[in-house]
């Protein structure tokens, strides 16, 4: 009885403790299990790529791997550290000295590709972990790395748009449950849990790549030739204000940006004002164009080139007479500009700035950019009036400048430039988009129109000739702005602008081009960065087939062969005129008599559908010869030949 009391005491005490272990604390057993026999490894979303306007891709992700330790939990420091180092070509007394860190942490190398860890990766030391991680790498090197900016180690955005739309660039992180074996190896058996990781949003930006290398090239070579301590660019479209290309030299490689000053790195488009000069004329020029008290026919004394103006002497760069204000625009009179805003009024001046958008933030989706300078007008001296219509004392950026440009271009409405065309998810769902916004409308179209011939007849016959590009109808204006120093106005810094757009009726593309303190005599806006509009324009002519030249109407104008260069809103006085031709001057026929012929047009440089539609519109037949751009042609540009004439075109 004894006996069998005891087997039945001791069955009903295990029974208990199973009772205990299964029912009461079954769930903290299990737990406890789970956690000694599986493990959650994290596994890391993608980074959201960004992409041009074409979707070609200006970031890419690298996978590489990091390693780290709790230096107290590794059982063999020696043998750890000289396995590394034979992977790495670095000392190991490197890693031993972290190996015998105090901290509970210490990383020991990061950014190791595969190839290099090798062995490594399958081999098994008590308390080092290896993460599979990814780099940002920038295919295109140091092209829009402003813009673009870049990663830090841990892939989180520090600058550009990697870091003001890091949100939408980060994933989302997901694990899978591994179990351990008796021999400590983590493997992953089909049925346990997991979750994946959510990639991150991919952004397309309204830049393109061609034209944004286009504009870099360009702007370095300028800036070389020049002297200059840096050059900033803008290429727009100033119907839509999609920002195709932005960018400042010098600049920075993004893969390396810790080798690189960080003066280098910011959007100096957005973050720097600066004092225009004579591309702030504009402001003057659109409200005579819009105030019906003020003709455009009206004519204003510009003194000879030398004006006393309350306190201080106003000059002209050459001298003139009376000119109207087409005619002060055209040949940039300070003279003129300032007895024009004298008669216009502060109020009106400073209005006028305003709805440019100048004094305030554009908008842009950029973090960092500047309202600039605009004083009020109760802040105004007795000059302040003049040096504002001239581009002094006042601080523009260059988004800003460009901006206002695209009210002229498109009519007269400030649009918010754009920079972002949309962001999508790892659906292929749109979850942002920019569209265009227009802010306000500044002056009616008929203004606009008058404005835009004005900025024509700068290209044409005033101090922009060097950003013409004959056939494409180039309008713009030059800036030529002295540099404060020490409290004055420098006479040896200077700021050389150029902004212009194309065909100026009905405007496709706009480029503002500004060179900081080239050397003499690039200061000028013609003779410095006028020659870098025209460079870059002319690339991309060629390049992009879907720029088209400007309409001719099909009606027959008639022109006048006489040289004196008239005004291109108000005519001259009366003058003899010469017999008539239905042909513009540079085709005209008068002198030859010959209405079959035709004069052979320039085609070197520009591709071969471009040189096809010239030849066509000239009644010319052709032979092409290569494939590219056009190196070499017969007849020879200028001549005089028949129309129907088969021309020979060598492309290279």
């Amino acid at each position: 009885m004894v006996l069998a009391g005891f087997a039945f005491f001791s069955w009903a005490s295990i029974c208990v403790r199973l009772f205990q272990i299964q029912i009461l604390n079954g769930a903290r057993y299990q737990a406890t299990l789970i956690q000694q026999s599986q493990k959650k490894q994290n596994i890391p979303a993608n980074r959201g790529n960004i992409y041009d306007q074409k979707n070609r891709p200006l970031t890419r992700n690298i996978i590489h791997y990091t390693l780290s330790v709790n230096p107290e939990k590794v059982t063999d420091k020696q043998g750890l550290s000289r396995a590394i180092s034979e992977r790495t070509g670095i000392s190991h007394e490197k890693y031993l000295e972290k190996l015998n860190s105090k901290s509970k942490f210490e990383y020991l190398e990061r950014n190791l590709q595969r190839e290099t860890l090798g062995p490594l990766l399958t081999t098994s030391y008590q308390g080092l972990k290896i993460e599979r991680k990814f780099r940002r790498y920038y295919p295109h090197n140091q092209i829009a790395a402003q813009i673009l900016g870049y990663t830090n180690f841990d892939d989180e955005g520090i600058s550009g748009i990697e870091k003001d739309f890091n949100n939408y660039l980060t994933g989302t992180s997901g694990w899978v449950a591994k179990t351990k074996g008796w021999s400590g190896q983590v493997q992953h058996k089909s049925g346990m849990p997991f979750n994946m990781p959510i990639d991150g949003n991919n952004i397309q930006l309204t830049l393109d790549l061609e034209y944004q290398s286009i504009l870099e090239e360009e702007l370095q070579k300028r800036r070389k030739e020049t002297n200059a301590l840096a050059a900033t660019g803008i290429i727009m479209n100033p119907q839509t204000g999609e920002v195709l290309a932005i960018a400042s030299v010098p600049g920075f490689n993004n893969n390396n940006f810790r080798k690189s000053a960080s003066k280098f790195h910011r959007i100096r488009s957005i973050t720097d004002w600066f004092e225009p000069g004579s591309t702030f004329k504009i402001v003057a020029a659109t409200s005579a164009a819009f105030d019906e008290d003020i003709s455009l026919k009206e004519e204003f004394n510009c003194e000879n080139g030398e004006f006393q103006y309350y306190s201080i002497q106003i000059k002209d760069h050459d001298p003139h007479g009376m000119l109207t204000v087409p005619q002060i625009i055209n040949h940039s009179s300070n003279i003129g500009i300032v007895k024009l805003s004298e008669k216009l009024g502060r109020k009106i001046i400073y209005d006028t700035s305003i709805n440019f958008g100048f004094g305030s933030k554009t908008g842009i989706s950029l973090i960092g950019e500047v309202p600039g300078r605009l004083i009020p007008t109760t802040d105004y001296s007795a000059v302040s009036l003049g040096h504002i219509a001239m581009g002094h004392q006042v601080g523009v950026t260059a988004i800003q400048l460009a901006t206002a440009y695209c009210a002229i271009a498109n009519g007269g409405y400030l649009i918010k430039p754009r920079l972002i065309r949309q962001i999508i998810n790892d659906k292929n769902e749109v979850v942002y988009s920019e569209t265009t916004t227009i802010i306000r409308k500044i002056a009616n179209e008929q203004a606009m129109r008058d404005v835009r011939k004005m900025l024509r007849g700068v290209v044409t016959n005033g101090t922009g000739t060097n950003a013409n590009i004959p056939g494409w109808d180039i309008a713009g204006k030059t800036g030529t702005a002295q540099k404060v120093k020490n409290g004055k106005y420098s006479n040896e810094l200077f700021i050389s602008n150029f902004i212009g757009f194309f065909p100026y009726k009905d405007p496709q593309l706009l480029a503002f081009i500004m060179l900081d303190e080239p050397e003499k005599p690039f200061h000028w806006g013609n003779e410095g960065a006028a020659v870098a509009f025209q460079r870059i324009v002319s690339r991309i002519i060629n390049m992009d087939d879907s720029i088209t030249p400007p309409q001719r109407s099909k009606k027959q104008n008639k022109y006048v062969n006489n040289d004196q260069k008239e005004d291109i809103i108000i005519g001259v006085r009366e003058i003899e005129k010469l017999p008539e031709s239905t042909l513009p001057i540079n085709l005209s026929t008068i002198s030859s008599r010959y209405s079959n012929k035709v004069k052979m047009p320039e085609l070197r440089g520009l591709s071969m559908r471009k040189a096809m539609a010239v030849l066509n519109e000239h009644d010319l037949k052709f032979k092409m010869d290569g494939s590219g751009t056009v190196s070499w042609q017969a007849p020879k540009p200028g001549d005089f030949v028949s129309k129907g004439l088969t021309c020979d075109v060598g492309l290279k």
